[in-house]
């Protein structure tokens, strides 16, 4: 079963403050798959492990219908209270028990959630609801991530990946499915047609505290946090107190990019 690691209000809300939505290169790969497969009407699309809905809300001007699913009820309120469309709505479930018909779904997503799936429980649902020629798309960032203000990137980006480093010691082993950038995931796709694109390149506008935000949602942090409160907190501080000294800023809301390279899984199920 899909894994509950982020159900708490706290989380919830800082999923929705500074998880981003995917990023228009993602989402130009995924659409431009559907195009390509001839994946036509558009009518339902499911985002599994939707959290607060960035993700599901992308998907709204393309289907008649957009469903995102995540066990957490408190991610699933998160996304209801957010501004949206009235195509989309939210549905609390396990990953692995979609509540959809056989063959009654154009399009499965997931971002940055289906490392956290029962994988063959849910590639045997992604299997059954999806219509003849519907197509899965599964997406996550990598770990590679740069950081650009100015003439400090390079140093800036050894901070955030000195942070990161030592948050992933308290990462989930599923989170060795991100490291090795959806190779598990793509094998795991019942279909033939198939493909795994890891080169989606995109730059993120976004403050220093956005970037602080941004760390405080992951999961190997609030594992750090629930380890030992007072070193998870000062990790974060000493961080963003890098940064600003680096940039040569007092302001925390200054802006800067973040630089992310996304992977998409990507299969066309047969007719």
């Amino acid at each position: 079963m899909a894994v509950r690691l982020l159900d708490t209000q706290y989380n919830a809300d800082s999923y929705q403050k500074y998880r981003f939505s995917p990023s228009e290169n993602l989402q130009s790969v995924i659409f431009s798959y559907l195009e390509e497969k001839k994946v036509d009407p558009l009518r339902l699309a499911v985002d599994v492990g939707c959290g607060s809905g960035q993700s599901t809300r992308v998907l709204a001007a393309r289907f008649e219908k957009v469903v995102g699913t995540d066990i957490s009820e408190a991610q699933i309120e998160a996304a209801k209270q957010a501004a949206s469309f009235p195509n989309v709505s939210y549905h609390v479930c396990p990953a692995e028990e979609l509540p959809f018909a056989d063959g009654s779904v154009d399009l499965v997503t997931a971002f940055t959630a289906a490392h956290w799936f029962d994988m063959p429980k849910f590639m045997k649902e992604v299997d059954r609801v999806l219509r003849p020629h519907g197509c899965v798309a599964l997406s996550t960032y990598s770990t590679n991530f740069s950081m650009h203000y100015k003439d400090c990137s390079e140093r800036l980006t050894e901070i955030f990946t000195e942070t990161q480093d030592l948050l992933l010691k308290y990462a989930d082993e599923k989170v060795n499915l991100v490291i090795a950038e959806y190779k598990e995931v793509f094998e795991s796709v019942p279909f033939p047609d198939k493909k795994r694109v890891t080169q989606i390149l995109d730059k993120i506008p976004m403050s220093v505290s956005g970037v602080i935000g941004l760390f405080q949602s992951f999961s190997m942090y609030q594992a750090f946090l629930r380890s030992d409160p007072e070193g998870a907190k000062s990790l974060l501080q000493k961080t963003e107190q890098r940064f600003l000294e680096t940039m040569g800023v007092c302001s925390k809301e200054t802006q800067v990019e973040i630089g992310i390279r996304s992977v998409s899984v990507l299969g066309c199920k047969g007719p």
